[in-house]
């Protein structure tokens, strides 16, 4: 998969679950507005492209075996 396609499913995949997100940080009191987000999704993109590194990894170490 192409890394700028993954990201976009990687931000696709967050936006699903951006109103849970918004609702748990408005019960702590955290106002959230695109420009504060912006570094966590960031963040997000870097840790989701490593989980699929990994289990890319894993999918080559069962299929050689």
């Amino acid at each position: 998969m192409e890394n700028q396609e993954q990201t976009l499913q990687f931000m696709q995949i967050a936006m699903k679950y951006l109103p849970e997100a918004k609702e748990q940080l408005d019960q702590a009191g955290v106002e959230l507005s695109m420009e504060l987000i912006q570094p966590f999704m960031n963040l997000f993109t870097k840790v989701m492209q490593e989980a699929y590194e990994l289990g890319k990894a894993d999918a080559l170490k069962e299929t050689e075996r």
